[in-house]
């Protein structure tokens, strides 16, 4: 029997409100993340993903506070990401009601925590969140081939996406959100050769995030290799609903819960 596709709302949380920008710039006001993540539990999304954009701050406080109330009001299975430095702050997100933690800049800076997170809490919890863009020249023409970035997508890394991915597997990560910075907010369609080339390389589950504008954009990334599908401002905003993208992939073939 074949796992069906997951479609799952991102809210990316500042200070406490969802926002929502393209290619992770001028961000807007998109509401309160309690009342969305009801609302998408109601519409029967099959997990939320919350990204705390401003986790630099140090502010984490605020996070916390949202996983509990949200915890409280939706029974579906919550990710939360943003700012997640050391196994404690694992714990402490766990321990507000988060079911899996998204882990990026920090791995990134230490692989080691990948195995680390995964040793005291099991793969499951852990996600894999890989920000990746186009290799480009100065110039800005695409040079082949996909790096990992940080800080929004504004800082390169020199690292491979796709070794990244399949190293970060092998160290323990459960799952890989796989957000294009190229396409993100764009609404032009998801990074589908980037899914592809990922899913060459590793066997997880693989979340396709960044670019979704209509429910024909969906099915892409499945086909792919994606076992689930992300998306904010289309759902945000009144665009699509999770019961639309839900029937357009079943009108594919895909199962879906």
């Amino acid at each position: 029997m074949s796992v069906a596709i997951r479609v799952i709302p991102c809210l990316d949380v500042d200070a406490g409100r969802v926002v929502k920008g393209v290619n992770f710039l001028n961000l807007r006001d998109a509401g309160d993340p309690v009342e969305l993540a009801k609302r998408y539990d109601e519409q029967g999304a099959d997990e939320l993903t919350f990204l705390d954009v401003t986790a630099s701050s140090g502010n984490r406080e605020t996070t916390y506070d949202l996983v509990r109330r949200t915890a409280e009001q939706v029974f579906i299975p919550l990710t939360v990401g943003g700012g997640v430095r050391s196994v404690d702050d694992v714990d402490r997100l766990l321990r507000a009601g988060a079911d899996k933690v998204g882990v990026n800049t920090a791995a990134i800076a230490r692989p080691e925590l990948i195995a680390e997170i995964a040793d005291r809490f099991g793969s499951q919890v852990l996600v894999l969140s890989a920000d990746v863009r186009r290799r480009r020249d100065d110039a800005g023409a695409p040079t082949g081939g996909f790096e990992v970035t940080t800080h929004g997508g504004r800082q390169g890394t020199g690292i491979d996406a796709v070794e990244w991915c399949a190293r970060a597997a092998s160290l323990g990560a459960g799952e890989i959100l796989l957000n294009s910075m190229d396409a993100d907010g764009t609404k032009d369609g998801f990074d589908v050769p980037l899914v592809d080339a990922v899913r060459s390389e590793v066997t997880i589950p693989l979340i396709a995030s960044g670019g979704a504008g209509k429910v024909e954009d969906f099915t892409p990334p499945v086909a792919a290799g994606a076992d689930a599908v992300l998306a904010a401002s289309v759902f945000h905003y009144g665009e699509l609903t999770i019961g639309q993208v839900k029937d357009e992939l079943r009108a594919h073939g895909y199962p879906v819960r």
